[in-house]
């Protein structure tokens, strides 16, 4: 299986390609790709979520994953910055829809417990796990490309239970 994690943020978005063969005895996951989008700021927001639009596009047509796994949305304080996320979340949402890939959400909280263990912990100890869970020799820099392939490990992690359930 291979997870498309995408980690929304209204400067910089980042997404990871994470594999594992949940068939396997001992599933492992294989890091294959990850990196970021970043916004310039000075650009009106319908250019931003058009260059977002764009390269999710080229990054999920390339990576040709079997799902996308995205962060749901999270209550703020700032409704704001939350409506801003939730645009970029919707063309995310979007690119998938585009090239017919199913979507899977997972609350911050799931992710992070997921992956560390603790679902409040920072954005320095998701990194190391993501680091270590996929064997990387340094951490996903930046921090949003490692949040995206936590995503994309929470993802994994669930559908390997759920496979074990059904055996």
């Amino acid at each position: 299986m291979r997870v498309f994690g995408i980690d929304c943020g209204t400067e910089t978005t980042g997404y990871g390609l994470v594999a594992s063969n949940l068939s396997a005895r001992t599933p492992q996951l294989h890091c294959l790709n990850y990196g970021a989008i970043r916004l310039a700021k000075n650009q009106p927001l319908s250019a931003r979520l058009n260059h977002i639009f764009d390269e999710l596009t080229a990054q999920l047509a390339a990576a040709s994953p079997d799902i996308v796994a995205i962060e749901e949305v999270f209550y703020s304080v700032n409704a704001k910055s939350a409506l801003k996320l939730g645009q970029i979340r919707g063309v995310a949402l979007l690119a998938a829809a585009r090239l017919n890939l199913p979507v899977a959400e997972y609350a911050p909280l799931k992710i992070k417990s997921s992956v560390v263990g603790y679902g409040l912990a920072q954005k320095e100890q998701v990194q190391f796990m993501v680091a270590r869970l996929l064997n990387l020799s340094e951490l996903p820099q930046p921090a949003d490309a490692a949040d995206a392939l936590a995503i994309a490990i929470c993802h994994l992690h669930t559908a390997e239970t759920e496979a074990g359930q059904r055996r």
